[in-house]
């Protein structure tokens, strides 16, 4: 419960930004208390996409971190400490904020990026959750951009501008 605990939501939308300037493009997002849900167009580069996210946690780790002693939250810290394998601790590590993986699924087809942003945008309305009534009420998810046409997000952008793109390149080859 990360970002609740530390309300650091405003980090989340500050790595969107990093993403964006990067050449790559957010789609679609759903920011729980404790994970986020993310659909990018990820634009190829210098950088791999398990390193992108991999700056991109690191980024948010060491944020929710300064927040947590700034609230003098030490039993938390010291949980956090107590996570850390000994190898990890052996290069300097000394929290453990995130799991080690994350989950990646390409999408090629709208059924399939539909399928994903549903999925995203109805999990603060899920049984475990119960953090909204409609999905597009949740304000830390892209659902009011799709749902209701609010176009006020300036990190995001629609996901089908970019299926044509993919789907564009994929004919030329």
């Amino acid at each position: 419960m990360f970002f609740e605990l530390t309300n650091s939501y405003d980090k989340v939308y500050k790595f969107f930004e990093v993403l964006n300037k990067a050449g790559h493009q957010v789609l679609g997002y759903t920011i729980m208390p404790n994970h986020v849900h993310l659909l990018i167009y990820f634009k190829k580069g210098k950088q791999p996409l398990n390193t992108v996210i991999g700056n991109g946690k690191r980024f948010l780790g060491y944020e929710i971190i300064k927040r947590l002693k700034q609230d003098g939250k030490e039993t938390v810290l010291s949980v956090q400490k107590e996570g850390v394998l000994s190898a990890e601790s052996k290069r300097a590590k000394l929290h453990q904020i995130w799991q080690g993986t994350f989950d990646v699924k390409e999408c090629r087809t709208e059924k399939f990026i539909l399928q994903k942003l549903n999925y995203m945008h109805a999990n603060p309305c899920a049984e475990k959750w119960k953090l909204c009534e409609n999905w597009y009420d949740y304000s830390h998810s892209s659902a009011a951009y799709y749902e209701l046409g609010r176009r006020d997000n300036k990190w995001l952008r629609d996901y089908q501008d970019f299926l044509a793109v993919v789907l564009e390149n994929e004919e030329k080859q």
